[in-house]
């Protein structure tokens, strides 16, 4: 569901403003968790145990969001996909730091090769580098403080209360980048460079709006299942599946446009792929032997 998502969101991106997208997706959330609310009756999902806490990892979504969903015109969707998944080596670095963590030698070899993986992919120095490259890695490493902030702040928090809370920044941010933009317009030289960053509100035709529709759907299903799994289940035990974008992103990139990986694209992401699966294996190994 993510992955189609964000191939939707990439191809609407010749169509439409990142501020109003977002804004227009979210009232698209708050709609369908409103409704699974009056369906459940249980009014109380909504109220967060700790509103700071849910509120900055409502901020640290928004982020990784912003970052991520940014590069789509100037990235294909597997260069995203790449950048993005450098998450787990983060969350294993962050980790690291943290009173009473150990990272033994084995992860850190795996968290260099994985890094190794994504100069692989963003070739730093060469003709072919892009500075939009690195908004993936950044939505990685703000997508790893985001699933801390989820695993050891947020455990006990209803789902819903906490896509309701990243809904409602989304929503804030969105509405005011439109709002900014249409009485401070960037000048026409600069907005060419990227309309759907600098652009405010855009013609809305209906299948625009209807494809929106869909990505606030796919959104709102896909995050309550995410924040259910990171509360209910370590990481080592999800990688394996979410690792699956990376597949599925290269699959709707090459359907949407027909984009083909180039081989050091692969072997990039197959590195990252690997390290990721060899952090959350050994942090499986550790908790087991912990126990």
């Amino acid at each position: 569901m993510l992955g189609l998502q964000d191939a939707l969101s990439k191809y609407l991106s010749a169509y439409i403003s990142i501020w109003q997208f977002q804004t227009l997706r979210c009232l698209v959330n708050l709609c369908v968790l409103l409704v699974i609310v009056w369906w459940l009756a249980e009014p109380a999902l909504l109220k967060p145990e700790r509103v700071s806490r849910v509120v900055l990892r409502a901020l640290l979504q928004v982020s990784a969001t912003f970052l991520f969903i940014g590069s789509a015109p100037l990235l294909t969707l597997t260069e995203m996909a790449g950048g993005l998944y450098t998450f787990p080596l983060f969350v294993a670095v962050i980790t690291s730091l943290l009173p009473g963590e150990h990272v033994g030698p084995r992860r850190w070899i795996a968290i260099i090769s994985g890094f190794a993986g994504t100069l692989l992919i963003l070739q730093p120095g060469t003709e072919s580098f892009r500075l939009a490259s690195l908004m993936p890695v950044g939505a990685g490493l703000f997508y790893a403080l985001f699933i801390l902030c989820t695993r050891r702040l947020c455990r006990n928090e209803s789902p819903i209360a906490m896509v309701l809370a990243t809904n409602l920044c989304l929503l804030l941010v969105g509405s005011c980048g439109l709002l900014v933009l249409t009485f401070f317009p960037v000048p026409p030289s600069v907005r060419v460079l990227n309309p759907y960053m600098y652009s405010a509100w855009q013609p809305l035709f209906w299948w625009v709006a209807g494809i929106t529709v869909l990505c606030g759907l796919l959104n709102s299903l896909a995050n309550l299942g995410l924040g259910r799994a990171y509360q209910s289940a370590d990481s080592s035990l999800l990688a394996p599946f979410d690792y699956s974008y990376l597949i599925f992103a290269a699959i709707w990139g090459y359907l949407f446009w027909r984009d083909i990986p180039q081989i050091t694209e692969v072997i990039g992401i197959l590195m990252i792929a690997g390290a990721g699966l060899f952090v959350a294996w050994r942090e499986r190994i550790t908790a087991q032997q912990t126990r």
